[in-house]
């Protein structure tokens, strides 16, 4: 099981965000999908009775939520999706990621043209229609193999330079977490400090993530529209990560928690969804900030 799932706020389309990946991203299925209940539901959800609430969608084995909700987040560019390319695994490598990158750019926005940078000799950055942010990149080869897909962080604005100090946290406070390349800016970029991050990467749970400082001014960072939802083993678990990860009072609400970083969390138990089909649970759900396994139940 996938124990940290990223998730995307979806603006009420997400059925329709579903059919877009599922044409645009290789090997892709959704695996399970929940619906909002018809009633028990907050006054600004009622216009969601019984609508799709999340569709789980597999990318090449990589887990990812689609949530349909309001009009409160949107992705932005402060999390992305590296999705490695390798020419090990396909002969016409570069047709293929050239295919994606259409598919996903239409309707979007280009952040970085895909060409050759120094870096890689096939990259892009884009911003597809619903704001979610993909870097396309042909691998090396001959370099330590990393998944397909890798969620990047980029810390920016409020967060510029605290890439280090954030991927050091995040390196203790999870198990199975290690650092893997480290790469610091030499000297002053924009508004990144020398010795801050180019570009890191590091696994938590002993799936991987990536890091870096912005090396150009932005004015956005971190929010909902994209977070980190951990499947926890028990209630222990949940109450370990929630102490470690929620520092914002006003950001706790069914299980959802904002770091120091203002990186957005979901600390939940494992089984969710079946915990979540007992009669009453979602509007249990709904009074709770940290949630509370036997409070779900309703025990």
């Amino acid at each position: 099981m996938q124990k940290i799932v990223p998730n995307l706020w979806f603006q009420g389309n997400a059925a329709e965000g579903v059919e877009f990946y599922e044409h645009a991203l290789p090997n892709s299925r959704v695996v399970e999908t929940s619906n909002y209940p018809t009633e028990g539901l907050l006054e600004f959800q009622k216009p969601l009775a019984g609508e799709l609430l999340t569709a789980v969608l597999e990318i090449d084995g990589y887990l990812v939520v689609l949530i349909n909700a309001g009009e409160e987040f949107k992705p932005n560019p402060a999390i992305s999706f590296l999705v490695n390319f390798d020419p090990s695994r396909d002969d016409d490598v570069k047709a293929t990621l050239k295919g994606v990158w259409d598919r996903l750019s239409q309707g979007g926005t280009i952040l970085m043209p895909l060409d050759n940078y120094p870096f890689s000799e096939y990259y892009g950055w884009l911003q597809d229609r619903y704001g979610v942010s993909w870097q396309l990149m042909l691998t090396n080869p001959e370099g330590e193999p990393r998944p397909f897909i890798t969620p990047s962080l980029m810390f920016g604005g409020k967060a510029q330079n605290r890439a280090n100090e954030a991927v050091n946290y995040y390196i203790a406070t999870f198990n199975d977490s290690a650092l893997g390349n480290f790469v610091p800016y030499d000297q002053q970029n924009g508004p990144a400090n020398a010795g801050s991050v180019m570009y890191s990467d590091f696994t938590l749970e002993g799936q991987w993530f990536s890091a870096m400082d912005s090396g150009v001014e932005q004015d956005f960072t971190f929010t909902p529209g994209v977070s980190l939802m951990v499947n926890c083993k028990d209630q222990q678990e949940i109450d370990r990560l929630w102490e470690a990860l929620s520092v914002v009072p006003e950001a706790e609400q069914c299980g959802w928690c904002m770091d120091q970083f203002g990186v957005s969390w979901q600390i939940a138990p494992e089984g969710m969804e079946e915990l979540m089909k007992q009669p009453g649970a979602f509007e249990r759900m709904l009074e709770m900030k940290k949630l509370d396994i036997d409070g779900l139940r309703g025990s």
